[in-house]
This record gives C-alpha cells, sequence and structure tokens, in this order.
C-alpha cells in the first residue's frame, strides 16, 4: 500500500517515506507511528491506541512517546504549531487530517464521525510477538486505612513502568491489571485472560513509619513460584523508599525471568527456538562469566541473527560478548572491531533504544580509550533504564579509569544493590570496582579487603592485579607476591608491557600508580 499526501509519499511494502523522488530517512517506530495515524485518519488515535499498536502494548514514558510524535510531524515537514497534518485533539490523542491518496491514485476514504475503537489487549497484543510477558497485579494494601491505597498503587504503576524499560519482555498495560484490583483473582485465571506467562503480585502493609512491602513472581501456566521477596523499610523519605524497592524488585525480576526463559527452552532443539529463546540460552552461558561459556553464547547469536536478522537484541548482545571478552582480557580487542560495530548499527536501525546496543558502543569506546565517549553510551543505556547493573557497573569503571574514581563509587555500590544476590557472579566486577576508587585513593588495605571479596566471588584477572597492587602498597610484601603467584598462573604473558598494551587506558596517573604497586609486588617488566 502507498499513501500519498501532499509531497510525500509512505510505502508501507518497501517501508519506505519520500518526499517526491527523495527518501526520508527515519526510525522504524516513527515510521510505524505515521503509518498507524494515516490508516485511521478517520477517527482520533489516543496514546492507548498508540501505545497498543506500535509500541505492542509496552509501556512507554510520555517523553517518549512525545518524541516520537515531533519525529513524525518533522519527518513530514509539519510542526507542533501548524499541525496541518498531524492535529492535537485536548485530552483525545492525535487524528491525520491532510489529505490521502491511497496506491493507483484511489480517492481517500469518506471521513467518518470521530469514534470510540476498542483498543487490542490481551491475547490479540501476545499474538504480535513471541516474546515472554508479564502482568503485575495491583499490590494489596494490608493497611487497616483504605486511603492508603496510593502508596500500593504508586509502588504498583512504578513497577510496570520500570519493568517496561527492560524491551525484551512485554508488560501488561496497567488499563488491563487494574481491574483486578481488590478481587483476589487466581493467577491461571489471569494468566489466560491476558495471555501472560508471568503475573508479578505483592502486598504492601505500613505501620507509623515503617513499611513492608513482599513480592512474588508466578509462573502463569503452573502457578509455580519462581522468585519471591519481603523488603522492611523506615518510611523517612517516602518517595526513596519507593524508588529503591522499585529498583530492587525490577532488576530481581529481570534476571529470574531471564533463568525462567532459558529453563523453559533447554529441553528444545536449537532449530526449534523462537528468537527470544536463542537470546535467552545465550544470555545463560554469558551469565556464567567464563571464556568457553562466552564463546557458546556468541554461537548461538550468531545462529540467532542467520535466522532472525530482523530482531534487535540479538545483533546487540552478537557486538556486546565479544568487545566485552576483550575488555575483561581474555581476548584482544583486535579482529573483533568490524563484526560488532556492523551489528551495533544493525541493532539500533532496528531499535534506537536497544539498551544492550548503547552498552556495546560504551564498551567499546572505552577499550579504544575513548573515556568520554564511552561515559556517554553508558549515560544513555542508563538513560533508557536506570535499572541496569551492568551499565551502572560499567559507568563506574569508565569514571575510575577516567580519573573520576569518587563519582564511580555510587555507580558500584548501586550496582551491588541491584543484584539479586551477592552470590551473582558479577558482582566480582562491582567488588573489584569499589576495590580500585579504594586503591587510586591510597586506602591501600580497604582496596585489598574489597579486591579480595571480589577473587572470592569469581577471580577476575582485574580483581587479582588490583589485590597484588594493595597488598604490595600497603607493605605486605609477602602476601603480594604470593597473590603475584597466582596471577601469573591465570595470565602467563603477564608484565609491565603487556598491561601496558592490553589493557582499557587508565589516564597516565593513574596507570602509573597501578604499575607501581604491580612492580613492588614482583610483576617483571
Amino acid at each position: 500500500m502507498i499513501y500519498n499526501f501532499g509531497d510525500y509519499s509512505l510505502d508501507t511494502d518497501r517501508q519506505e517515506l519520500l518526499r517526491g523522488a527523495e527518501l526520508v530517512v527515519i526510525e522504524p517506530q516513527v515510521f510505524d507511528l505515521l503509518h498507524y495515524l494515516i490508516s485511521h485518519r478517520e477517527r482520533v488515535v489516543s496514546k492507548d491506541d498508540l501505545i497498543a499498536q506500535v509500541w505492542k502494548g509496552r509501556i512507554v514514558s510520555d517523553s517518549t512517546l512525545t518524541s516520537r510524535i515531533t519525529n513524525a510531524r518533522q519527518a513530514i515537514g509539519d510542526s507542533g504549531d501548524e499541525q496541518r497534518l498531524n492535529r492535537t485533539v485536548p485530552r483525545r490523542g492525535l487524528r491525520f487530517v491532510g489529505e490521502v491518496r491511497e496506491s493507483g491514485g484511489k480517492p481517500a476514504a469518506p471521513v467518518k464521525e470521530d469514534v470510540a475503537v476498542p483498543v487490542a489487549s490481551g491475547a490479540g497484543l501476545r499474538a504480535l510477538s513471541d516474546k515472554p510477558s508479564i502482568a503485575v497485579l495491583p499490590f494489596t494494601n494490608m493497611s487497616d486505612d483504605r486511603r492508603q491505597d496510593y502508596f500500593s498503587d504508586g509502588i504498583t504503576e512504578d513497577i510496570i513502568t520500570a519493568l517496561s524499560r527492560f524491551r525484551w519482555f512485554l508488560v501488561i498495560a496497567r488499563s488491563s491489571t487494574f481491574v483486578y484490583k481488590g478481587q483476589g483473582a487466581d493467577v491461571k485465571q489471569v494468566g489466560r485472560d491476558l495471555a501472560a506467562r508471568y503475573v508479578l503480585e505483592g502486598s504492601v502493609r505500613r505501620s507509623e513509619q515503617r513499611v513492608r512491602i513482599t513480592a512474588q513472581l508466578i509462573d502463569a501456566a503452573s502457578g509455580g513460584h519462581i522468585w519471591a521477596e519481603q523488603y522492611d523499610r523506615e518510611l523517612k523519605d517516602i518517595f526513596a523508599v519507593q524508588d529503591e524497592i522499585t529498583a530492587r524488585v525490577a532488576s530481581a525480576i529481570q534476571s529470574k525471568l531471564w533463568v525462567a526463559e532459558e529453563l523453559r527452552g533447554r529441553k528444545r532443539p536449537v532449530d526449534d527456538l523462537g528468537a527470544w529463546d536463542l537470546v535467552a540460552r545465550a544470555i545463560s552461558h554469558q551469565y556464567k562469566l567464563t571464556l568457553a561459556d562466552s564463546e557458546t553464547a556468541i554461537g548461538i547469536l550468531r545462529e540467532a541473527v542467520r535466522r532472525f536478522p530482523d530482531y534487535a537484541p540479538a545483533h546487540a548482545l552478537l557486538a556486546y560478548i565479544p568487545i566485552l571478552c576483550a575488555a575483561v582480557g581474555w581476548t584482544t580487542l583486535a579482529g573483533v572491531r568490524e563484526l560488532p560495530v556492523a551489528h551495533i548499527n544493525r541493532a539500533l536501525e532496528l531499535d534506537s533504544e536497544e539498551t544492550w546496543a548503547h552498552e556495546a558502543l560504551g564498551v567499546l569506546a572505552d577499550c579504544c580509550g575513548r573515556n568520554d565517549d564511552a561515559v556517554r553510551h553508558f549515560r544513555t543505556a542508563l538513560d533508557l533504564n536506570p535499572n541496569l547493573a551492568t551499565a551502572r557497573c560499567n559507568l563506574g569503571w569508565v569514571l575510575v579509569r577516567g580519573d573520576r574514581s569518587e563519582e564511580a563509587l555510587p555507580c558500584f555500590e548501586l550496582a551491588r544493590k541491584l543484584r539479586t544476590s551477592p552470590h551473582d557472579p558479577w558482582c566480582a566486577f562491582e567488588l573489584a570496582g569499589i576495590g580500585a576508587v579504594h586503591y587510586f585513593a591510597g586506602r591501600y588495605l580497604e582496596a585489598a579487603k574489597w579486591a579480595r571479596q571480589s577473587v572470592q566471588v569469581r577471580g577476575i584477572l582485574t580483581a587479582h592485579r588490583f589485590l597484588c597492587a594493595s597488598l604490595a602498597q600497603a607493605g605486605q610484601i609477602d602476601e603480594a607476591r604470593s597473590a603475584m603467584r597466582t596471577l601469573r598462573q591465570l595470565r602467563p604473558e603477564i608484565s609491565i608491557t603487556w598491561i601496558k598494551q592490553s589493557l582499557p587506558t587508565y589516564a597516565p596517573r593513574l596507570m602509573a600508580h597501578l604499575l607501581e604497586g604491580l612492580r613492588k609486588a614482583g610483576l617483571p617488566e
């Protein structure tokens, strides 16, 4: 179908917007928004309509929606002031009012009176994607005072919004889940009604200046519990408590869903797995934090992009994992530069808000010594989703290497809070980062304590290096030499020259400081 209006034509088969014979470059989401507005020009399109059809039911912020509408207007030479083509109808939505002729020169359909059209929900929306879906039921107010409903409802709404920022699963809209408020709904029935694979439910109990919040994640098909947690807090700052609980619940659910989804597909052959199933299997290997598992994950992702070339998360992770392997010292950056860049570009072309792609850009910039660029890319990822522990930790390390260690400390501490377990292998990076902050501040015993904790969680080379240097600078030479022997067993080729050539770029003052400690610990030139 081709829609012609003014100097423009929108070709839905070729996914192109043309002005005359000139191609207008726009993001896929902006194209979809324009297509939906034009094809439904006989009525006012509401915000819920756009979320249901363009964003496939995933919750999006008002700022994101406004940005896409602005971009759509700019793409067709319109503006919010003129509204020649896309007209805002106050408190109702948008309507495309330009004169349109469809392919073959057929006249546009006659304009009808505005009518309310129900938004697709439940199974209709879920059929649009094979992504896992989750319904967040209204948290129950367990207090005697019904006036406290605002707090439990606020927690629920914040969790829905936070979860919607994880783009690899679908979150059922608030308007669909809040109909179950106060009904004591059966979880299996909710799953069937909304075609939700998982259900999150919980309760809030306030007593004077304390609050207890419980949450549990349930497999909607079996009714089995996947995860449960209880949070007890003092209400010194009600909004700070709400933000903290929201962040911790959202982060916990992300990691638990990864595990649950991988288990679902574990017994199925690779040829029978969909795009998300392949990504979930790759993530489960990468999570183990070994070179062998990372290589297995890369192989799975290659298969994913071969079979599903338009699936952005697969491209993004296929870029991210090889760069990360170089960043932690398992491989070298040489030879992996071109492939990641191609997949990053493809991921962002498919979805400009793909957070793994922005993280990959950050790690690549860090490895290439572009500190400011790395900070910018990680901040972009965190703007899209503030609850990404890996992006928060990566930002901390970039700040450390850029001689901004005191700014880095809150990044590592928050990333640790977002982990579901202190035994999570990825905690090793935050612990080592805290050790690095203390090392460069001259607090060597404190640095050694944190580096040792990191080694105990997972023996990443970074933690071993800082443990050796910290012990040596603290005057504990025998322990430093013992730690150095362990490090050289793990990486026999390590030397002062190797570190200068292989490590992500540190500010010159910091590199000299680190090498000083390693020399004292016995690292050869």
